[in-house]
Order: structure tokens, then C-alpha cells, then sequence
């Protein structure tokens, strides 16, 4: 029996504008570039004046699940920090947190983060999260709409079409839109587990 393994390449990136993407590269699966995350600070400031606008440091972090039995035999959950080069095979969990720090003295207003579900990869449902108040929409059309609990019609044996919740295998994007003014030096976090196919 083969076992299929997928290298990749975790990378930790910052900078700061009104749009703030994340480049690199993971060799095989998934592609970095699919996981391209678009971060959105507006504040109350003119759009014009990128040079005004508050510092938001991004930072990408992943790790992976790990299972092992206890004394009672018990399944026990654990989280390895992974970093530059690791092997995943089909089945592992990773889960990621995006961390968006204001580095600037003044509050971000109207922060969201927009990640990208890499293909080779399956969002978990229900898993994603924040460490404050976020609004947790989804896309399953490749990011042009996002709502709360996605829906797909499903053609039933009889003929007649009904919308049911979209499977797992389908979400493209996950956003987090942060309502709560994000205050001078402190940061918030969009976190999210996904499934190697």
C-alpha cells in the first residue's frame, strides 16, 4: 500500500497597507499561493492616504493534530507547532490561527480577514473561531459571496429539488469581519481547522 505524503512550508510574513496579502510558496499541496490571505483594515481616515493608515502585522501560524491513547486508554488531543518543512499525509488535521496585530498607536476600524480554502485541503465544519467578536461568514463560489450557514439544492430521487447545507468539500473562503474597533497594540485572531484530502 502507497502512502501519499504532501510536504509543506509554513512561512510567517508581515506588512502593512490598506490591502495586506501574504506570499510564498509550499512545494506540492496545498499551494501557498491558494492560501493567500487578504486582510482588510479600513479606518475612519481617508482611503487616499495609505501612509496614515494604523500598521497591521500579520502572522500565519499552523499546527498539526496529534492522537495518542492515555493511561485509561483514552484518546488525547494534542497540537504540534509546525514550522519550515513537514510532512502531511491524507487525513492529518492542521489547524491555523491568523493573528492581526495593530502595531500603530490609534484603533483599526472595520478589520476582516478573507482565507482561502487550498485545494488538497477540507475546511472542518464549525471549527472556525475568534478570540473576540467576529462575524464568521463563508464562501463556496470561490469568494464572490460570502453568508453564515451555506446552502446547495440537491436533487432528490423523486425528481424534486431542495436546498440542503453544503458539505464540507465545497467551501472555498473563510471570512472573519471584526465589528469592534481593533485598539493600539493589541491584536485579534481568526482560527480554522483543515483536513488533508
Amino acid at each position: 500500500m502507497k502512502i501519499l505524503t504532501k510536504r509543506l512550508t509554513i512561512a510567517t510574513l508581515s506588512t502593512a497597507a490598506l490591502l495586506i496579502p501574504f506570499f510564498g510558496v509550499i512545494p506540492g499541496v496545498p499551494n501557498w499561493g491558494e492560501m493567500t490571505s487578504a486582510i482588510t483594515a479600513l479606518s475612519s481616515a481617508n482611503a487616499q492616504n495609505i501612509q496614515k493608515q494604523p500598521m497591521v502585522k500579520l502572522q500565519l501560524g499552523a499546527e498539526k493534530q496529534v492522537l495518542s491513547k492515555d493511561i485509561q486508554g483514552k484518546t488525547k488531543t494534542t497540537w504540534q507547532a509546525l514550522q519550515g518543512q513537514v510532512t502531511v499525509q491524507p487525513g492529518d488535521v492542521l489547524r491555523y490561527t491568523l493573528t492581526g496585530a495593530n502595531q500603530s498607536d490609534r484603533p483599526v476600524k472595520n478589520l476582516t480577514f478573507n482565507q482561502p480554502i487550498p485545494r488538497g485541503m477540507v475546511y472542518i465544519l464549525k471549527s472556525a473561531n475568534a478570540n473576540t467578536n467576529a462575524k464568521i461568514t463563508y464562501s463556496i463560489d470561490g469568494g464572490r459571496s460570502f453568508v453564515e450557514n451555506p446552502r446547495v439544492k440537491v436533487t432528490l430521487p423523486n425528481g424534486k429539488v431542495e436546498e440542503k447545507p453544503a458539505p464540507a468539500e465545497v467551501y472555498t473562503h473563510i471570512r472573519w469581519n471584526f465589528p469592534n474597533a481593533i485598539a493600539a497594540k493589541s491584536a485579534v485572531n481568526g482560527i480554522y481547522q483543515l483536513r488533508v484530502r
